[in-house]
This record gives C-alpha cells, sequence and structure tokens, in this order.
C-alpha cells in the first residue's frame, strides 16, 4: 500500500480549486472531512453541510467549533438532505456512498471530483465493490434492496467507476488497505490517500480518563450479531480486574447500556464525540480493549507513537448469532490484528483480563 500524501494542488489540474463542499452524517466522516481539508491536497477553502437530526454529529460539531476548525473550513447549518449537488467540477467530500440521497445527488453532479472519507466498515465494502471486474449495485451489506434501489446502485457504480477513470475519484482513509485491494483500486484508477489524523494530533486534548483500562462498546448486539449476554459477560470480567471506563458505541441501545450502568467497576462515559477526539490523551499507562472495528485501527494510528496499548478481541464463535454470516465474520477479523506490526496492539483472547502494564491492550 502506498501512503501517499493528499494530491498536491498543483496536481489536481484544471477544477476549480476555490471552495470543496462536504456532506456528512457521522462524526466519523466529519473528523475525516476536517482532515482532508488540512491536508490541503483539494481545495482552498470547504463548506460543510451536517445532517439535521443526528445527535452524536451536532454534538461534534459543537465541539469542534469549541476547538476551533482547520483554517478555511465553515460548517453550514444542518440540512435533512444533500446541499443541492453542484453540477460543476469542485470537489465533493462523501462519506456514505451507499446513502439513497447521495446517490441521487450523484446522478445530477457532472465532473465532480468525488473524495470519499471513511464510514467505518462500509468504506472497505465500497471499495471491494468498485474493484470489482464488472459494476455492481453499490448497495449496504446486510441489508434488502429493492429493484430500485439496486438500479440506483447500480447507476452510482458506474458514475463513480466512470470517474475513477478519469482520475476524479479519492478515498481518504486512515484504514490500511489489504494489498490485494490495493492494488485493485490502482488499477481501477481510485486514487487512494492514507492520512495519520495530522490536525486532531496538534490539537490540544481533553484530559485522559483515571482509569487505566479503556473498553470500547460495540453495536453488534444491537445489529444482532451476537448474543447479549455474552457481551456482557465480557465487560464483566474486565471490571472484576480492575476500574474501566467503558466508551459506548452511538448505535447502543439499552439491551447493553441498561445491566452496564449497574454493573460494578463500569463508568459509562457518554460524550458524544467520536473516540478518536475522545481518547486522544491516552498515555502508555493506558489500555484500550474493544472488539473489531475501524477504531482499532484509526486509534492505533493516533496513539500508536505515545505507547499505548490497543487490543482487538477475536470475537468466540458461540457469541455470533444466525445473522452474523461467515463473510461478515471474516471480515471484522481483518481488524483484530495489527497489519502494522508496530507496537500498538495485539490479539487478546476474550478471558484475557491482564492488567494494563502486561502485554495485552480494541465504529463509533
Amino acid at each position: 500500500m502506498n501512503n501517499k500524501l493528499a494530491t498536491p494542488l498543483t496536481e489536481v489540474g484544471d477544477r476549480d480549486l476555490t471552495t470543496a463542499t462536504a456532506w456528512v452524517e457521522t462524526p466519523l466522516q466529519f473528523l475525516s472531512v476536517l482532515e482532508a481539508h488540512h491536508s490541503g491536497g483539494f481545495a482552498q477553502r470547504c463548506e460543510v453541510v451536517p445532517r439535521q437530526g443526528a445527535g452524536a454529529l451536532a454534538t461534534t460539531v459543537a465541539e469542534i467549533e469549541r476547538m476551533g476548525p482547520p483554517p478555511n473550513l465553515t460548517v453550514l447549518p444542518a440540512r435533512e438532505q444533500p446541499h443541492g449537488s453542484r453540477t460543476d467540477n469542485r470537489a465533493w467530500f462523501i462519506g456514505d456512498a451507499f446513502s439513497g440521497q447521495v446517490q441521487r445527488s450523484l446522478l445530477r453532479a457532472s465532473r465532480q471530483h468525488c473524495v470519499i472519507v471513511d464510514d467505518g466498515l462500509a468504506t472497505l465494502h465500497l471499495l471491494r465493490l468498485l474493484v470489482r471486474p464488472h459494476p455492481v449495485p453499490l448497495v449496504r451489506a446486510r441489508v434488502p434492496a429493492t429493484a430500485s434501489r439496486k438500479a440506483l446502485g447500480l447507476i452510482t457504480s458506474l458514475r463513480l467507476r466512470s470517474a475513477a477513470r478519469e482520475g476524479r475519484l479519492t478515498v481518504f482513509t486512515v484504514l490500511p488497505l489489504p494489498e490485494e485491494l490495493a492494488r485493485g483500486a490502482e488499477r481501477r484508477g481510485i486514487n487512494v490517500v492514507q492520512h495519520d489524523f495530522a490536525w486532531l494530533r496538534s490539537q490540544p486534548d481533553l484530559g485522559a480518563p483515571p482509569e487505566r483500562r479503556v473498553l470500547l462498546g460495540a453495536a453488534m448486539v444491537n445489529d444482532g450479531l451476537i448474543h447479549a449476554d455474552r457481551y456482557l459477560e465480557w465487560v464483566a470480567s474486565h471490571a472484576a480486574a480492575e476500574p474501566v471506563v467503558y466508551y459506548p458505541h452511538r448505535r447502543e441501545d439499552e439491551r447493553t447500556l441498561g445491566p452496564l450502568r449497574q454493573m460494578p467497576g463500569v463508568r459509562i462515559v457518554h460524550d458524544g464525540l467520536p473516540v478518536e477526539m475522545g481518547l486522544r490523551a491516552l498515555t502508555a499507562e493506558h489500555r484500550v480493549v474493544s472488539l473489531p472495528s475501524t477504531a482499532v485501527t484509526s486509534l492505533r494510528v493516533l496513539l500508536g507513537a505515545r505507547g499505548v496499548r490497543i487490543d482487538a478481541v477475536d470475537v468466540p464463535h458461540d457469541w455470533w448469532t444466525p445473522l452474523a454470516s461467515p463473510a461478515l465474520r471474516a471480515h471484522l477479523s481483518t481488524f483484530v490484528s495489527d497489519p502494522t506490526g508496530s507496537a500498538g496492539g495485539e490479539i487478546a483472547s476474550v478471558g484475557d483480563t491482564a492488567p494494563s502494564g502486561g502485554a495485552i491492550d480494541n465504529d463509533h
């Protein structure tokens, strides 16, 4: 994988470099747009439109406004749908290319430079679909799609593949791509740009939690993929070893949060911020444990140089429900090992509750 920086402005060609626009629906998408703009590789200014009604996103926007966003980036009032898609050739930042609203906006677009930013596991799913030999509909994994949605997804696939051939498609990501996927993206003409949270790392932190052990919550119970009792037993085993601070996934519900509020040794933090923001002050005294998620990778990139242990847990077979297909299980397992080979983390077994000083140490 070529860990290159964003394409310099002087190489973007004859596009309008004045202002890029962005439509964001989640905290991670917003944070990724901030990093893309900060890289200086896409436009001199950026206007960000948040999706209306997304509580966690509104909290993140408010915190970024308090911190002060990167220069020449403006957050516009929230809207229910993408700001009328432009038909000129400005850059357009997109988080969720599987969104029907985004796909319909792409139909109205002309020759925009599309920049796909991270949206959790969906980013890799999107790339895998785009590099296939023949176009396939861009529809969400595990979600049944109607004939009309498949038709819209197929047209979107054709549009993005055309943009890639013309050098107008970039994926801006913190995720390391498997070598085969990286080669496929290169053959397709997709410009993959990796980043390391340069802007976020330059910002003052919020202070580290007093607990040395940090658990990242998962939405897999809410999604029906794993059994709640197994998951809660796992959290309890960590809390029995030492006090833990628990950062819920934004899609967790009362099936996990209700019992966790009553669990001894567990302090739940509901700050509404992406963990990359909320945990950026962690030190080498801390240990982060998580089930497979993109947060494992992003925190390793963000905190690895500080010596923070980021451990990912491989989900045991008896945790899974019938809704978790073998393909999904295999896909999630790619977020367990540390592909960089750095000291940023190891694979932790579910039963491992070694203290923070031990050798073990986890889409928010």
